[in-house]
């Protein structure tokens, strides 16, 4: 009796492995053509889901109401049923598009479930949409506006400094958006897959958390690594000592702290930004200062 416990045991555990190791799979191999069909409509519509963006409680409505037009027709073939669950998405919704189809790919998969259970409880769908929007966006903002961005960004001003190059521009737009695109499909895949346990158990084992906080750090040694590499400031003024050299103040500036004009202006720029001035005006007064600074033979 002890055996036989033990390989149910064993066939219970392997089939909870069996099946842990195909929900976090990303592959449509085993899905049938109509989903695959419909996720594909999902993550094309989802690359314009902010073409129109209006504001107050249904911000961002349009665009995900458009991104889920797959799902809405394939399981409410009746125009009754697919009114009423578009009503029901007509409300606020902001999640990073590059992460959010995650979202509509677990929502593509609540609604399936709807249009083939009449007793299933549609503000469970809401509820989970609504909740994913933080994380999610946390995740998001953290790794493709924190780091991704910045890196892209880095690399590609960097070939058009030292090389005047075409490429630049192209390399940051081909560093952000293929892992950026990548991003999308596997996550609609997913989303659908997978369902909310993912995120549940991210959350409850603090890796949520752990990525944003990650993702952070690494964003915040990228723009640093920029700040001294791309802001330059060499002071020109001397100070004449007698009968030897004249005294550079830029040696002395440098032996306080290396770089630390740059970086003072960075800050400053920082504090103007959270103080809503217009990142046009200090981008001018940043070219008016450089050119004042250099027509007077400061630096």
């Amino acid at each position: 009796m002890s055996a036989e416990n033990e390989n149910v045991t064993q066939q219970g555990a392997d089939t909870t492995e069996d099946a842990a190791s195909e929900k976090i799979s990303v592959s449509t191999k085993d899905l049938s053509h109509e989903d695959r069909k419909m996720l594909k409509g999902i993550f094309l519509h989802s690359f314009n889901i902010f073409a129109m963006y209006g504001g107050g409680a249904k911000a961002g409505a349009s665009g995900f109401l458009w991104a889920l037009a797959p799902a809405f027709e394939r399981f409410y073939p009746d125009k009754e049923r697919r009114t009423d669950a578009m009503v029901r998405h007509s409300s606020w919704y902001n999640i990073t598009s590059n992460v959010g189809t995650f979202c509509m790919g677990l929502v593509a998969a609540m609604e399936r479930e709807n249009s083939q259970h009449p007793d299933f409880d549609t503000q469970s769908i809401d509820a989970i949409k609504a909740s994913l929007m933080g994380p999610m966006s946390g995740i998001g903002d953290a790794i493709f506006w924190g780091v991704l961005r910045v890196i892209a960004a880095a690399v590609g001003m960097a070939l058009c400094a030292q090389t005047g190059t075409i490429l630049g521009p192209l390399v940051f737009l081909i560093i952000y958006n293929v892992p950026s695109i990548l991003c999308r499909w596997c996550l609609t895949v997913l989303g659908y897959r997978v369902g909310s346990n993912f995120i549940t158990k991210l959350e409850e084992g603090g890796l949520m958390d752990l990525i944003t906080k990650l993702a952070g750090v690494l964003g915040l040694i990228m723009i640093g690594a920029m700040t001294a590499s791309f802001v330059k400031f060499n002071c020109a003024i001397t100070i004449p000592a007698g009968s030897g050299d004249p005294v550079k103040v830029q040696t002395y500036l440098d032996t306080i702290f290396k770089g630390l004009v740059p970086i003072l202006y960075t800050l400053g720029c920082v504090k103007l930004l959270k103080k809503n001035v217009n990142v046009t005006w200090l981008i001018v007064g940043t070219m008016v200062i450089g050119l004042a600074l250099g027509f007077l033979g400061i630096c």
